[in-house]
């Protein structure tokens, strides 16, 4: 093969990993704004989809591509966790725990309150904020792993696992934070992982 058809070959192997990752990014943002569990099993697909081709082995040079999957792919990471984590939850519970009205659930006073945390109706919210807490979960796995550093999601792992402790004697709380997290965790490793295919 002439280096002018080795040059098209790479080309157009960038070009099909870049667009169907950047159609997952475009399903999940789609997925997060709209909250469509359709959106979502579509960028996963994406996501399946650019694994399989990063799995070929890919042509010398990624050079500027590999930053631009590895942007893209971040991107992915951190929108993309979200609508996942929702998608695995709605699985597991089947919405039987009632929503908060800051982003957690309610559970019963009896289920490890806090103090003036109860309202009138004798619940309480746990695991408010989790929306932006995942957001930065993601961030920081799928940053470390693209750095080379996949040792920090340990570290991840158990500050959330601190921070979130007194929030967990609620059965359902438990089972949302370990759900959610695995969810969240699994899909930002996935793409990072899809960087580290493609470009190794």
């Amino acid at each position: 093969m002439n280096f002018q058809a080795f040059q098209i070959l790479a080309y157009l192997y960038w070009l099909l990993l870049l667009l169907v990752t950047g159609g997952s990014l475009a399903l999940a943002v789609l997925a997060f704004k709209q909250q469509r569990q359709q959106y979502a099993i579509a960028s996963a697909g994406g996501l399946a989809a650019a694994l399989v081709i990063a799995a070929v082995p890919a042509p010398e040079g990624s050079g500027s591509f590999g930053i631009v999957l590895a942007m893209v792919a971040l991107a992915l990471a951190v929108v993309g966790g979200g609508p996942m984590a929702v998608l695995a939850l709605r699985l597991a519970t089947n919405n039987s725990v009632p929503p908060g009205a800051h982003g957690g659930i309610l559970v019963g006073d009896g289920d490890g309150a806090a103090p003036g945390q109860a309202d009138a109706g004798g619940t309480h919210e746990v695991l408010r904020g989790g929306l932006m807490i995942g957001i930065l979960e993601r961030l920081a796995v799928a940053g470390a792993i693209l750095a080379g550093f996949p040792e920090a999601i340990a570290v991840v792992v158990a500050i959330k696992g601190v921070g979130r402790f007194t929030e967990l004697a609620a059965a359902e709380a438990r089972e949302r934070f370990i759900i959610g997290t695995f969810a969240s965790l699994i899909w930002a490793c996935a793409c990072a992982a899809l960087v580290r295919l493609a470009t190794a």
